[in-house]
């Protein structure tokens, strides 16, 4: 009598994984991955911290603060253009997914996933917003580099966690962005099958949760604080 086939083992090859069952069908790695989650991110830092560093090295934003147009309606637009950058990343990334990995997911689960990773660029624009005002106009690209690569590689973006030292598995629950990419994970496969990917033990949802909101308020605070020290600077 033939044996049934062995589970499969979160310490696999990343190809092997990437061929799995997930779910209802096969789940290729640019959607179960960190691929949209990585380019969220990406989108976040660059659009916020570079380009809105950029402006205030121009003396834009300062400029702005004289005329009647509010600084408001201009982070909005930012924030706005960033959101439909994030919707396109989900759509080209679901459109792959569909027709090159014959992934089926209800529309509960696309709008879910499409949900978080444009709530993701609202989120991690308090990073952005807080390189933008710390580091010198000139530095900022250099300075969202340096956060952006560690952040993402640790927080299993580019390989599963079980494939890297065991060390980066221990920082990665304190990250931010391994949280975020949690939630995404869950929103088109089952925990179980998050576990399988990632390499990750799974953990309630309300947590990432917790995490990636704490984190934001956090960021935002410390931009909120160095757009007021500059203001105050200047006046002075």
């Amino acid at each position: 009598m033939p044996s049934a086939p062995a589970a499969p083992s979160s310490r696999a090859p990343v190809e092997q994984r990437a061929q799995q069952p997930v779910g209802d069908g096969r789940l290729p790695q640019p959607l179960a991955g960190g691929d949209p989650a990585d380019g969220v991110v990406s989108l976040a830092l660059f659009t916020f911290g570079e380009n809105v560093a950029k402006d205030r090295g121009r003396g834009w934003l300062r400029t702005l603060r004289a005329t009647p147009f509010p600084t408001a309606a201009y982070l909005g637009g930012t924030s706005l253009t960033a959101a439909v950058h994030a919707l396109l990343i989900v759509a080209g990334t679901g459109l792959l997914a569909a027709l090159a990995g014959g992934v089926r997911l209800d529309v509960g689960r696309w709008a879910a996933f499409a949900g978080i990773m444009t709530a993701g660029v609202l989120v991690f624009s308090t990073l952005g917003f807080a390189i933008a005002y710390l580091a010198r106009p000139r530095a900022a690209t250099v300075m969202a580099n340096l956060l952006f690569l560690p952040l993402a590689f640790a927080s299993g973006f580019f390989f599963p966690l079980s494939e890297l030292p065991a060390v980066i598995g221990d920082v990665a629950p304190y990250l931010p962005t391994f949280h975020f990419g949690q939630l995404a994970y869950r929103a088109v496969m089952p925990a179980s099958d998050v576990a399988v990917f990632t390499g990750a033990a799974t953990q309630p949802v309300a947590l990432h949760v917790v995490w990636v909101v704490g984190s934001a308020v956090l960021l935002g605070a410390v931009a909120l604080l160095a757009a007021r020290r500059e203001v105050v600077t200047r006046r002075g």
